[in-house]
């Protein structure tokens, strides 16, 4: 891991290796904990920018609220500990940013109201989550054994850490298997979504990923759906059979990490041309034009650190 000088910690700048929690932080054994993953670019004017930074501490801020964390610092404070610690980190030629909303040392037991809030932000240097061969080429991906849980059982529409052990499972099964990613469905049998992103597929020209109706809400799948309007494609939001993904003439995976990941198969079933596809690759560009400040009608997304 690349690490860096500081991490934010409820309001103080600590040393890396000094950012620590006592072994009976709530958190570590009930899992109540809310996070971000945020991303800054090295802009075509030289300068370093947040890629929608308002959104991502939006999201964090309603994550907590459903989860019952009370939050201790206010919404332009948390906005600028991300700034303050890229600028401290002298990180202007980009950087992951990681929020995390936790339940400290204080309470055990699993009625969690009285527990401190404690509030961290880390970042660090982080190429394509999926590898950089897989930006050109393609990944593979597993669908998973594993499904999505339903709303009935936990939140999804939260970014909790406890939502994640789903995920990880789901991740290891398909890297286990010779895969590079995991596809979840929901309790009805389609498509939900990857272990940390979401999909899209186009066929016959139309651009077509799931609703977000027991996943995040993600910013980087909205911005890819604006993005593929700009360009004149038809973008439909409707649920997604396995088959469906096993004919679809592209695939490509989007997230904050991923970007837009191009997908090459899907359970040893070769997708399109077993490459990045050419409307991928038209989007992946656009994407890229957008969070490095080449796109004025996105300048809007960007907030400039330096």
């Amino acid at each position: 891991m690349n690490e860096a000088k500081y991490i934010w910690m409820d309001g103080k700048f600590v040393d890396w290796k000094d950012a620590k929690v006592h072994i009976l932080t709530h958190t570590l054994h009930y899992g109540n904990a809310v996070f971000e993953g945020v991303k800054a670019y090295k802009t075509a004017d030289g300068r370093c920018a947040i890629f929608r930074l308002d959104e991502h501490t939006k999201r964090l801020f309603d994550s907590a609220k459903m989860l019952l964390l009370d939050m201790s610092f206010s919404f332009e404070e948390l906005k600028n500990a991300q700034i303050e610690l890229l600028q401290k980190n002298e990180l202007f030629n980009g950087a992951y940013i990681r929020p995390l909303v936790y339940l400290g040392y204080g309470v055990m037991g699993i009625y969690h109201k009285e527990c401190p809030v404690n509030v961290s932000v880390a970042a660090w240097e982080w190429g394509a989550y999926l590898g950089e061969e897989g930006m050109k080429k393609g990944v593979r991906v597993k669908i998973s054994s594993f499904n999505k849980p339903s709303n009935n059982s936990t939140m999804g529409k939260a970014k909790s850490a406890s939502n994640y052990l789903n995920s990880q499972m789901a991740k290891y099964e398909a890297v286990e298997a010779g895969y590079d990613e995991a596809l979840l469905k929901d309790d009805d049998g389609y498509i939900a979504e990857a272990s940390g992103e979401c999909i899209f597929i186009v066929r016959d020209g139309v651009i077509i990923t799931p609703p977000n109706d027991n996943s995040l809400e993600s910013i980087t799948q909205a911005t890819v759906i604006e993005l593929a309007k700009d360009l004149g494609y038809e973008v439909q939001r409707r649920r997604i059979t396995r088959e469906e993904i096993y004919v679809a003439d592209e695939a490509f995976f989007t997230g904050t990490a991923a970007e837009v990941t191009p997908i090459r198969d899907v359970d040893s079933r070769t997708i399109g041309c077993g490459s990045r596809g050419p409307i991928t690759e038209k989007l992946q560009s656009a994407y890229f034009d957008v969070v490095t400040g080449k796109n004025e009608k996105y300048l809007k997304y960007l907030t400039y650190i330096n």
